[in-house]
């Protein structure tokens, strides 16, 4: 299988190089990566360039202008472009551990997305993790970033025991949902439910991608102790009280009517 990964970016170049360092040392190499650019000035495609030239990652950048928060929009239309039949998604916040893209590949499952998690980082950390860091394993090693600071309860996410991460999967009392910082399906399920609802801003856009996917019959896998990546600290200036109000009524409305579809996805129609 050859998935594609795709993750939004904006404006975080210095975020964005370390994420790539991290997908340009994967077990699993026959992918393609295709970031969904939310407007960035041209530091984000300068940098995209020199790190296709640097790593040889099959990198497709898809942009739009900034017209401020369309992260969505982004998405549907990387959804799209992505060339592959089966889609990981992520973030460009998050640095993969080395077997991220295989577990995703090697777990797919007709009918079935695949449900990660992640250990967050905080700011400091985030920023003192180098290139060096991540080509050797380090920065997604729970050894290391125990001696970092990081509590050994939080890390357990990154515990390499197959069996043991297996386990804690089937008996983790945390419910499998669709995240936007882990996460796959097949294309085919992706489009059927017509992609991310693009009246949707920051907070819960991808939960409720998931909970049209599962209206749709398509089940999840929880997979967050087997796929394993680490979130690098930022702000968040981009959240809206009202975009939220917004968000909390779609999904709402998606529970309770049992939506399949959003007709403010990849194919606009008439609501």
């Amino acid at each position: 299988m050859r998935p594609s990964v795709i993750f939004s970016t904006y404006n975080s170049p210095a975020w964005l190089e370390k994420v790539l360092w991290g997908y340009a040392i994967q077990s699993h190499t026959d992918f393609e990566i295709v970031v969904a650019d939310d407007g960035s000035t041209h530091e984000t495609a300068d940098l995209i360039e020199t790190m296709r030239r640097s790593t040889g990652l099959a990198l497709n950048h898809v942009w739009h202008e900034d017209r401020g928060f369309r992260k969505c929009t982004i998405l549907n239309r990387a959804i799209v472009a992505a060339q592959s039949e089966y889609l990981i998604f992520t973030d460009g916040d998050c640095i993969p551990r080395d077997d991220f893209v295989a577990t995703h590949a090697r777990l797919a499952r007709p009918g079935r997305f695949l449900s990660g998690g992640l250990v967050r980082l905080p700011m400091e950390l985030s920023q003192q993790i180098t290139k060096a860091d991540i080509l050797s394993g380090r920065a997604t090693n729970r050894v290391w970033l125990a001696t970092q600071g990081l509590g050994w309860k939080t890390l357990r996410k990154l515990q390499r025991n197959a069996v043991f991460a297996r386990v804690m999967d089937l008996t983790a009392t945390t419910r499998p949902t669709w995240n936007g910082h882990n996460a796959s399906a097949f294309k085919h399920d992706v489009l059927r439910v017509n992609g991310y609802d693009e009246r949707m801003e920051h907070g819960g856009l991808d939960r409720e991608l998931g909970e049209r996917l599962v209206n749709a019959g398509v089940r999840p896998t929880q997979i967050r102790h087997r796929a394993a990546c680490v979130h690098l600290d930022h702000g968040r200036g981009y959240c809206r009280p009202e975009a939220l109000q917004l968000n909390r009524q779609i999904r709402r409305h998606t529970r309770d009517e049992s939506v399949t579809y959003t007709p403010f996805g990849i194919e606009k129609k008439a609501a």
